[in-house]
């Protein structure tokens, strides 16, 4: 019994693990991609590229604005949330609802 809990529990480390490498690569495309329309909006703006074809003509400050609200929402959720709501206030938290859950129960 004791091996196979031990192998559950590395099942689930693993999807963990998968999972955050996941989050880790999607947020480094997009913040390659990001880099690069920095870039061209720069370009742009600043040095006067003609770059008058369709999707990078419309590039301006409040895309730019918004897009880099984005890349710091997905970089606050993969990065200081973990700090924040990490495994310790995962524990505290079930151990927390487990006891209002037994508190709960009342035996006649």
């Amino acid at each position: 019994m004791e091996a196979n809990q031990t192998s559950i529990e590395e099942k689930e480390l693993l999807e963990l693990a998968k999972k955050r490498v996941k989050l880790l690569k999607d947020f480094y495309i997009h913040l390659f991609i990001y880099a690069i329309g920095i870039t061209i909006y720069v370009l742009k703006t600043y040095y006067s590229f003609p770059f008058n074809f369709f999707p990078i003509q419309h590039i301006n400050g409040f895309v730019m604005a918004v897009w880099t609200f984005f890349l710091v929402v997905q970089a606050f959720q993969l990065f200081v949330s973990e700090f924040v709501f990490g495994k310790k206030w995962e524990d505290k938290k079930i151990k927390e609802i487990l006891s209002k859950k037994s508190e709960k129960q009342t035996w006649e």
